[in-house]
């Protein structure tokens, strides 16, 4: 029987935009309360303000934090607000969707010179894999992380395709699946799950931000089975669906969350499935 999400807490890092915030408004309409961190300015910080009279608008008790969510200052900052807002109730489920990396090639192009820095790799794998690790030790530390918890963070199919200017996203991406095998094992005593969340290609301000995306949403449309792109909602649905689960079990995985996009990438099915198939959602870009 799944258990009821109302009244659970949950934290959302990278809460403002895409995966993250339909991820908060589908669990607060499930009676959760949310605590979300982002990291953003002028109207996209005006946006996560609008976010949160939203979710508050569901009942749920939803407070939302404009800082760094890499940054150690921050989470210094944040556990023991955390630990007073849940009265020490502690987490149900902690998603990590942080999306802020360096999308520059790792060598010059005959148009252009620019190359990756030491600097701006390091950031990257910080961001979007490392900051996974420190949040769970942080969160374990102050007793956040209770029996039955779910850790979910967003991979991407990038840890095995080759995009122009990718590389350091992709790295990140590889780095931070393997932390989620490593976390896996490590929380497994204690009943904590622990799995990444491999989302299809979705339409959110990260994906615009990719060099030749256009392209990359069209084709990636055209292969999917269902005939349309990943949406949000399709991986919050699927939050929601592992934060009801009982059982710590479903552990150590990487999750396709893509409507089987990947497996049918590269095979002949969108060839076979004919004429009549669903075109929803092509050309979103």
């Amino acid at each position: 029987m799944p258990k009821s999400l109302r009244d659970s807490w949950c934290l959302v890092l990278g809460v403002s935009s895409g995966m993250g915030r339909a991820t908060a408004l589908a669990l607060a309409e499930e009676g959760a309360h949310i605590i979300g961190v982002h990291f953003d300015h002028g109207e996209a910080a005006a946006r996560a303000k609008e976010l949160e009279g939203e979710l508050r608008a569901l009942g749920s008790r939803a407070h939302l934090f404009n800082a760094n969510a890499a940054a150690a200052r921050t989470r210094q900052r944040l556990i023991p607000t955390i630990t007073e807002l849940t009265g020490g109730a502690g987490l149900l489920t902690v998603l990590h969707s942080l999306a802020f990396g360096s999308l520059v090639p790792f060598l010059p192009r005959d148009d252009d010179k620019t190359v990756l820095t030491p600097r701006q790799m390091d950031m990257t794998l910080d961001v979007m894999a490392h900051s996974l690790v420190y949040w769970t030790q942080d969160l374990m530390a102050a007793g956040l992380l209770c029996h039955g918890a779910k850790i979910l963070a967003m991979t991407s199919a990038g840890t095995s395709q080759v995009l122009p200017s990718y590389g350091a996203v992709s790295a990140a991406k590889a780095a931070l699946e393997s932390h989620v095998r490593q976390l896996a094992c490590e929380l497994a005593p204690r009943g904590v799950s622990v799995n990444a969340l491999r989302a299809g290609v979705t339409v959110t301000p990260s994906l615009l931000r990719i060099p030749g995306h256009a392209e990359f949403v069209d084709r990636s449309a055209s292969v999917n089975p269902h005939g349309r792109l990943t949406r949000p909602e399709d991986v919050a649905d699927v939050v929601v669906m592992l934060s009801r689960a009982e059982s710590s079990w479903l552990t150590g995985n990487t999750i396709g969350v893509d409507g089987a996009e990947l497996v049918a990438a590269g095979t002949t099915w969108n060839r076979n499935r004919g004429d009549d198939a669903p075109h929803e959602g092509r050309g979103a870009h």
